[in-house]
């Protein structure tokens, strides 16, 4: 933990040089309370005066912060009094009128550098994170229960204005049994492993009603004495969603629920149908984002210089939706609505406090809650603009909104001019602004993983692994590599030295390569090393470490086998190309009477040759040396 402390020590020099200032009372300041309280004051205390940073820039004057004291004869705090004094009046505490980009930078580095840092929680901050968890459950409730029936209907006629052409879209694929089912690498709660998943033997009566098992739990109908194996649960004896904490800070863990398989699978087929449907719909498209974060931070950066838009984080984002407003949003459309209750785990598993029913829609884990919370954040985000204006919305009124309001996931885009009726509405119907990230007064705006003062990104770079001793911290070394990288690309490239020392001690090739080159090397912008060329395509080649990571042992045949190749088939052809493979042509029995798959008309290079011996996240990462391409 020292080389974090060393590390600290480093960027804070570097940034006074840029700041014209002296970092001396701070490095000494840091070394002290890290001594006395641990690595919880690089990753907690340090970030919690980061936020209030913001805070005071987007109020435009400095405030309290309890962990630091202030200048006797002054307003700001006396640690790093240098970089707060190049931005805030020393005498009134207030924002000045030319604030110092540099110092700004520097005092969000300096202060937000350890903040995520990939540590597990202690015991109890990870049991006081699942009682919050239980207790959001009972906050979702009380809040059902509060909003009036008008309200519930005006959310209603909103959704409607805004998802009716992609709803009924989606409504007719499910109608027509168009969805394409999908499992993926993670966890489930049934534990199984990720090639296991096709040999699935358990599905819902709830399933069963609108994604038969006869069409997408085996290959085709052929097959359908396989479902005699298969245990169809009733409502009260499903399994529940597994609750579980994972690492995200020092401070609190991240609580996501693991679905179980014949959820997770069907999840997937509707969220494709949702992907599709959004994309098409012209307005939808610029409004909801799913991939693409750079829209976001394109109004963040315009918010910053402009003032119009005002970014809003919100907490629990998944956890606050109901239920209700779910179904109420998809009540026009049957199918769908139908299909969205169907996948929706009822009951959680929460450790320490037992199974409890769920009123939320679905915590983050589930294929389908990211999507779902940003069509009820957008239809929320409408209802209070529309309330603001008190008129009633148009379809065309939405469009020429388009342009200052966009949604992915919790981090949200809004009019400046609308903001307070908008954060009103949010929390009418049961979600939590987060005023401590959420920006609209000032020149400071934050949305998507990036930073803005006055136009200007103040984005930082953030340590997420401690520094390694030895090479076989592969994932310590990856790290650190990748962070050295960023704090050269930054312009901390006396950092950026620094950490090349660290890393040839415990790296013996360490190569300056291109960004694109899968080598565990240096980013120059003056270029890259060239050691030998490579006898045949006449490449630039260094001897360097590359990652290394294999798929678990996880041997799939028969029946489960043919199911895999298929549904790869059908989601790469979803127009109906892979109809000729549905049929007895593309399988056979053996003597044993089980089913194998032909290689019979599968397109070549389609298939991984090793999928169906090897599959699911690596266990472990390593890293390999060799001659590798430095380009």
């Amino acid at each position: 933990m020292k080389s974090l402390m060393s590390l600290w020590s480093q960027v804070a020099e570097e940034s006074a040089t840029y700041c014209r200032t002296s970092a001396t009372s701070d490095i000494n300041t840091v070394k002290r309370r890290f001594e006395d309280e641990g690595l919880s004051f690089l990753t907690i205390t340090l970030p919690d005066l980061g936020k209030s940073f913001e805070k005071w820039l987007d109020e435009g004057r400095v405030g309290i912060n309890s962990s630091f004291r202030r200048e006797r004869r002054g307003r700001l705090p006396r640690f790093l009094g240098g970089f707060f004094s190049r931005v805030f009046d020393p005498n009134s505490g207030a924002l000045v009128d030319d604030p110092d980009i540099e110092a700004i930078l520097a005092i969000r580095q300096l202060t937000l550098m350890f903040g995520k840092l990939e540590y597990p929680c202690t015991d109890a901050r990870i049991a006081s994170a699942m009682t919050a968890f239980v207790d959001c459950e009972k906050e979702v409730r009380k809040s059902d229960s509060e909003i009036s029936e008008e309200d519930f209907r005006d959310f209603e006629r909103m959704s409607a204005l805004l998802f009716q052409s992609a709803f009924t879209r989606i409504d007719r694929e499910i109608y027509y049994d168009r969805v394409i089912p999908k499992h993926g690498p993670g966890s489930v709660a049934d534990r199984l492993t990720s090639n296991g998943k096709y040999r699935l033997r358990t599905w819902t009566d709830r399933l069963d009603s609108v994604f038969p098992a006869t069409k997408y739990l085996i290959p085709n109908i052929h097959f359908r004495d396989e479902l005699d194996q298969v245990n169809f649960l009733e409502p009260g004896s499903e399994m529940p969603v597994r609750v579980i904490a994972v690492p995200k800070t020092l401070k609190t863990p991240r609580i996501i629920a693991v679905e179980p398989a014949c959820m997770q699978y069907m999840q997937q087929g509707i969220l494709r149908l949702i992907r599709e449907a959004f994309e098409r719909d012209e307005l939808l498209d610029k409004v909801i984002g799913f991939d693409d974060q750079t829209p976001n931070q394109v109004l963040a950066c315009q918010g910053s210089l402009n003032g119009e838009t005002a970014t809003l984080d919100l907490s629990e984002a998944s956890d606050r939706v109901s239920n209700e407003l779910v179904r109420r949003m998809t009540s026009r459309w049957p199918w769908f609505s139908r299909a969205l209750d169907a996948t929706r785990s009822r009951r959680a598993d929460v450790e320490g406090h037992g199974t409890i029913p769920l009123a939320k829609y679905a915590s983050m884990g589930s294929a389908t809650c990211f999507p779902v919370e940003a069509m009820v954040f957008t239809t929320l985000i409408f209802l209070g603009i529309e309330r603001s204006l008190n008129v009633t919305l148009t379809r065309k009124d939405l469009k020429s909104l388009s342009g200052v309001v966009r949604v992915f996931g919790d981090d949200l885009i809004v009019p400046v001019d609308h903001v307070h009726m908008v954060v009103n509405t949010l929390e009418a119907f049961g979600s939590r602004v987060g005023a401590a990230k959420s920006f609209w007064t000032g020149r400071f705006r934050e949305s998507c993983g990036k930073e803005y003062f006055n136009g200007n990104d103040i984005s930082i770079v953030r340590c997420r692994q401690a520094l390694p001793s030895t090479s076989t911290d592969a994932d310590g070394v990856i790290s650190t590599v990748a962070l050295r990288n960023l704090f050269y690309e930054h312009g901390y490239w006396r950092t950026a030295r620094w950490l090349d020392k660290k890393l040839l001690k415990v790296l013996k090739h360490f190569p300056i390569v291109s960004p694109a080159s899968p080598v565990l090397g240096r980013v120059s912008f003056l270029g890259y090393e060239t050691q030998r060329m490579h006898p045949r395509l006449h490449s630039p080649l260094v001897r360097g470490y590359v990652q290394q990571s294999k798929a678990p042992s996880d041997k799939l045949g028969d029946t489960g086998a043919l199911l895999k190749c298929l549904l790869k088939l059908e989601s790469e052809n979803p127009k109906g190309v892979v109809e000729s493979y549905l049929n007895l042509d593309t399988c056979s029995r053996s003597s044993t009477g089980s089913y194998r798959a032909l290689p019979i008309g599968l397109p070549p290079g389609g298939q991984d040759e090793k999928h169906l011996e090897r599959s699911g996240r690596p266990q472990r990462v390593g890293i390999k040396s060799g001659w590798w391409s430095s380009i």
